[in-house]
């Protein structure tokens, strides 16, 4: 019982690492987008392309992690 609840604290510790390096690189890549793209009706679109972008790889990466978890078991 103490060695899960050890493990799974471990696993919330780093997936609280993910999210803020998560958050760095989506500031980093927004200021990319508007170095590039000063705000403006075309920098608001490439926002959204950009959260699409987004979206889609972790829908495919979530899909990808989950199949290999469940051959696994």
């Amino acid at each position: 019982m103490r060695k899960e609840a050890i493990e799974k604290t471990i696993g919330y510790i780093l997936a609280a690492f993910g999210l803020v390096a998560g958050l760095a690189w989506n500031e980093a890549i927004k200021g990319l987008i508007d170095t590039f793209f000063p705000l403006d009706k075309n920098g608001l679109v490439i926002k959204f392309v950009y959260a699409i972008l987004v979206t889609v790889i972790v829908v495919i990466a979530t899909i990808i992690f989950v199949r290999k978890e469940n051959k696994e078991v």
